[in-house]
């Protein structure tokens, strides 16, 4: 199977590649990291990935209200897990239900 993946750099361009690739094999180079586009879009003023304070706000009046109700009523039967691992047990059961399975990458 394959994808169109993002060259790295500054541009928009995509690149195809197999499902299982390393972009170093495949564009030369590693990909940069969040932090170096944000800083670049700074510098040059691009205001595109960033969002005003009023929309932030706006955002938050939606979720609060969530938030509180998930406070006060925890979840019942939440397949929570805990961080750094692969997932809870009902994903597993979840994609084999269609006799598939999650495809785990050693970290």
């Amino acid at each position: 199977m394959s994808f169109d993946a993002k060259v790295p750099g500054t541009l928009v361009r995509l690149g195809t590649v197999d499902m299982d690739f390393n972009y170093e094999d495949h564009f030369g180079s590693t990909p940069s990291t969040g932090y170096e586009r944000l800083l670049y879009d700074c510098t040059i003023g691009d205001a595109t990935l960033f969002r005003r304070a009023s929309m932030v706000e706006a955002s938050w009046i939606a979720v609060a209200p969530i938030l509180d109700v998930w406070k006060v009523l925890p979840p019942r039967d939440f397949p929570n897990y805990a961080a750094g691992t692969w997932g809870p047990k009902e994903a597993e059961d979840l994609m084999a239900r269609d006799g598939r399975q999650w495809r785990k990458l050693d970290k």
